[in-house]
Order: C-alpha cells, then sequence, then structure tokens
C-alpha cells in the first residue's frame, strides 16, 4: 500500500515568496540527516538526470555548502549555501546562491533566503519550506528556469532515498 504524503506548493507574489510543505515517510533524525549531511544531499538534492557532488561542507551557522548539479554531459552548475540560522533537528536558515567552483556568488542571477522548519508528525515528518526572493522579478525568474518541476523531482528523489535508508535501519 502506498502512503499518501502532503505537498503544498504555492507561490506568494505578494511576498516574493514559495512555500511548500512536504511530509516524508520517514522519522525526523533521519530527514534531518538527509538535508544537512553531504553525503545524503549528493544523493538526492538534483533532479534527474543531473546529480549533485558537494565540494564542501561545513554545516554550522557561519559555514556553507559548496556543490555542483552536474548534468549527465558533465556540465557543472555550481551553486552555494551559507547557513545563517541553525536550530538542531528543528529548522534552518540559509541564503543559496549560483555561484563559480570558488563560490563567488553570481551578482545577475537570484538569491535565496531558504528557511526549513521540520516537525515529526507521528511515524512521518513534515519540513515546511519558504523561500524567499529579493523581489517579484527574481522570483519569476526562478519559476521560469523550472524551479517547482525540478524542486518536486529532488523531494521525490528524496522520498526513494529514505525508503532505502529506513530499511536499512529497520534490518539493523
Amino acid at each position: 500500500m502506498k502512503t499518501v504524503l502532503l505537498f503544498e506548493f504555492t507561490v506568494d507574489k505578494g511576498s516574493n515568496t514559495v512555500n511548500v510543505r512536504r511530509e516524508f515517510a520517514a522519522n525526523l533524525n533521519l530527514v534531518w540527516d538527509a538535508w544537512t549531511t553531504p553525503e545524503l544531499l549528493d544523493q538526492w538534492w538534483a533532479p534527474k538526470p543531473y546529480r549533485t557532488e558537494t565540494k564542501s561542507m561545513d554545516f554550522r551557522e557561519g559555514g556553507s555548502w559548496l556543490y555542483a548539479m552536474i548534468s549527465p554531459a558533465n556540465e557543472k552548475h555550481w551553486c552555494k549555501n551559507d547557513y545563517h540560522k541553525i536550530d538542531g533537528h528543528k529548522s534552518f536558515t540559509a541564503l543559496d546562491a549560483f555561484c563559480d567552483e570558488n563560490g563567488v556568488a553570481n551578482q545577475d542571477m537570484p538569491r535565496t533566503v531558504w528557511t526549513n522548519v521540520f516537525s515529526a508528525t507521528g511515524d512521518k515528518t513534515l519540513v515546511t519550506i519558504t523561500a524567499k526572493y529579493d523581489s517579484l522579478a527574481d522570483l519569476e525568474k526562478i519559476i521560469e528556469m523550472g524551479f517547482k518541476e525540478g524542486f518536486t523531482m529532488a523531494l521525490g528523489n528524496l522520498d526513494e532515498l529514505l525508503l532505502t535508508l529506513s530499511n536499512n535501519q529497520d534490518e539493523e
């Protein structure tokens, strides 16, 4: 029997935000680890057929995650996430940017302030995501680039990874 998981994706042009509420069929510790551990992020963050490769990650306030999304033709699209506030196993906020391989932000591209809030809901975990942009033009550019489709695919990758990780935990 397949479980139906909550998934809401809304765009609020009045506040330049994308709001996502997404439920996962795994406990909070496992979901938190999947969002904050480079070895796990590399397995789900990029929409297929892309893949993610972490160059460096320092998950702490003031730290950052520098990674590339790599196309099937081996083109690398670099991004950097600067962690601003972390409340362990509850939430974190970060400023994301398109950048070069050294982490220098591309000033021509929108930047995203991510706020991710994690809460246990029985044997599942709800992640409430707010992606905020400086302007409506930035929000619209990200949407035009396929953010909804790409992020939806990535979250589906996370479902698959969590199922595998949960099964491995059950066998231990």
